[in-house]
């Protein structure tokens, strides 16, 4: 691998470790398809990384889930083939959605189950109760707006931006607003 490729492959596999979505070694597998001009074979991506071929095919079942790689037929050749995509804004699509909208949502679902126990428990006359009632409001607005944001990002819509800066004040208690 010559050195920019291996600049590029490790500076994308560390990236890829920090991101919550990806491992190291799927990061690294996309840069290096990435910057292929024709696609390659499991053995080649093994060498390359210096990896057993049965952990990239393992690690890479991962990058075609997520729409980041795909299998492509090489005439006169019955071996797996894979190359990266390129269409960055239908990988983001994908991971806004099955990630940080999923993500959202139970973070929403956990809210509302939080608030029918205040309600059934019957303390929504003492401070404690107010407060957690409060708070909860808070991260309601706060997510149901970048929810809102995520959908329009992912059908290409705009995003109404001053939908978000307004939301954010709510979101805080009044006397701890920073």
């Amino acid at each position: 691998m010559d050195r920019a490729t291996a600049i590029f492959v490790d500076g994308i596999g560390t990236a890829a470790a920090t991101s919550g979505i990806l491992t190291q070694l799927q990061g690294r597998i996309f840069a290096l398809l990435f910057l292929q001009p024709k696609p390659l074979a499991l053995e080649e991506i093994a060498a390359e990384l210096q990896q057993s071929k049965s952990n990239i095919s393992v690690t890479i079942r991962g990058l075609v889930e997520w729409h980041l790689v795909r299998r492509m037929p090489v005439p006169g050749s019955r071996k797996d083939h894979y190359e990266a995509a390129t269409n960055f804004w239908r990988v983001m699509q994908e991971i806004m959605e099955r990630r940080f909208r999923w993500n959202l949502r139970q973070a929403l679902a956990a809210a509302a189950e939080a608030e029918r126990a205040l309600e059934q428990a019957g303390r929504g006359g003492n401070e404690t109760a107010a407060f957690i009632a409060g708070r909860l409001m808070g991260l309601k607005l706060f997510f149901t707006a970048v929810d809102t944001a995520i959908g329009a990002f992912t059908q290409g819509k705009v995003i109404d931006g001053e939908t978000l800066r307004n939301v954010v004040p709510l979101a805080a208690p009044a006397q701890k607003r920073r």
